[in-house]
């Protein structure tokens, strides 16, 4: 029960990412809980564990890296649709 709580947190952390920074999560619910758990583990690397924690995440780097995936995928999403095919 713990670990779905800890997906749905991680979620959460993603969708509130998505919203601050500027792009956003390619599919649904499920693309938003794996966003989620990579940017908890993408936080928890580069900014340690910090802030308010529940259910294991550490709110704050998770946010942090969530924002930084997201921003990464739509950067380069961008990319490949703008691209043209000669």
């Amino acid at each position: 029960m713990s670990f779905l709580f800890y997906l749905l947190i991680a979620a959460i952390c993603a969708i509130i990412a998505e919203r601050i920074i500027p792009g956003s999560i390619p599919g649904g619910f499920i693309t938003a809980i794996i966003f989620g758990v990579i940017g908890a583990w993408l936080g928890g690397i580069l900014m340690g564990s910090f802030g308010p924690q529940l259910a294991g995440v550490a709110l704050i780097p998770c946010i942090m890296g969530s924002g930084i995936l997201v921003f990464t995928v739509s950067l380069f999403s961008n990319t490949f649709r703008n691209r043209k095919i000669v």
